[in-house]
């Protein structure tokens, strides 16, 4: 239909496209300040949620250093020099190379002319808690036949694995101490212990809930009293001698485990010995053998049956 209206000049439509890149122009430097401050409020919120993990875990450790910071020898320093075995309190039934014994004659007896079975274990590792549910009846029925003298290794090396909590150390200096005032309570209390493991590089049981376990593995409470004692004494940290307060049985556990790196060559758990030779080693072609329940019984027995 035809109009009346005049066409727009030449100068009209350029006024007009002008106007509108212009609005264009300032859409878009809209849209751009809004995705910026979009940008940089989403900076800023990351900020403020990095501050706050770091923020809870400074809390954390401090709470960690605060509650368990009389723990472990020498503070669980990584430059701190462990004791010699011959320097430190240890468990009445443990023998002068860290171990626990126990025989047909009971804990802290090592049998005349035995054959010996040897376990390293840190009551944190995974594999050792594997290595006590599928061996501990058999190791049980070693010890009661006679002839054997089943050798407990305990180490500390896992501690960083607990968060700043100290867990083997704190678990250890529990079973130390059962081992020396309630030693009949010894393997029970142990296999307790393994059922009810944390996971690693958790904050483990709490102090309470150890001694919960304990109480059910028939620990007595006059002996469960005794598991945060700490005594204060002096240590190296590389050249300088530094006063430190610590859980009763951890100068030993740590004098246990660098006397295990150092009779081993190295640390692994568990590590398993017969008659001082080790068995079912990481590069052997039988490693992990003792995963066969009976497999460990079958190879003491033959060692033991060879003596005569």
């Amino acid at each position: 239909m035809p109009t009346n209206e005049p066409r727009p000049s030449k100068a009209q439509r350029r006024d007009d496209a002008r106007a509108k890149a212009l609005q264009m122009r300032q859409e878009q430097q809209r849209k751009e300040r809004r995705n910026r401050m979009l940008a940089i409020g989403g900076l800023v919120l990351a900020v403020v949620v990095l501050i706050g993990v770091v923020a809870t875990v400074l809390i954390n450790n401090k709470a960690a250093k605060d509650a368990y910071g009389k723990v472990a020898y020498g503070g669980g320093g990584t430059n701190v020099t462990a004791p010699s075995l011959d320097s430190v309190t240890k468990p009445k039934t443990a023998d002068s190379s860290g171990g626990i014994p126990i025989s047909s004659g009971g804990v802290g007896v090592a049998g005349a002319n035995d054959t010996t079975l040897t376990i390293y274990f840190d009551m944190q590792c995974p594999i050792c808690q594997q290595f006590d549910k599928i061996n501990s009846a058999d190791i049980d029925t070693l010890i009661k036949e006679g002839g054997v003298t089943v050798v407990f290794q305990p180490l500390s090396f896992l501690d960083p694995s607990s968060l700043g909590t100290f867990y083997s150390t704190r678990a250890g200096n529990a079973l130390m101490v059962v081992a020396d005032q309630a030693p009949d309570k010894f393997t029970a209390f142990m296999t307790a212990l393994f059922n009810g493991q944390p996971a690693e590089n958790t904050p483990g049981l709490a102090d309470a809930k150890i001694g919960d376990i304990a109480k059910s593995a028939g620990v007595p409470d006059s002996v469960i009293a005794h598991f945060t004692d700490t005594v204060t004494g002096t240590y190296k940290a590389g050249s300088a001698t530094k006063t430190g307060t610590w859980r009763t049985y951890a100068p030993f556990l740590a004098a246990a485990t660098q006397h295990a790196n150092d009779t081993l060559g190295g640390i692994a758990t568990p590590t398993i010995l017969i008659d001082g030779k080790q068995v079912g080693g990481q590069n052997s072609s039988d490693a992990g053998f003792w995963s066969t329940p009976g497999a460990l019984l079958a190879k003491v027995n033959t060692a033991k049956a060879a003596k005569g």
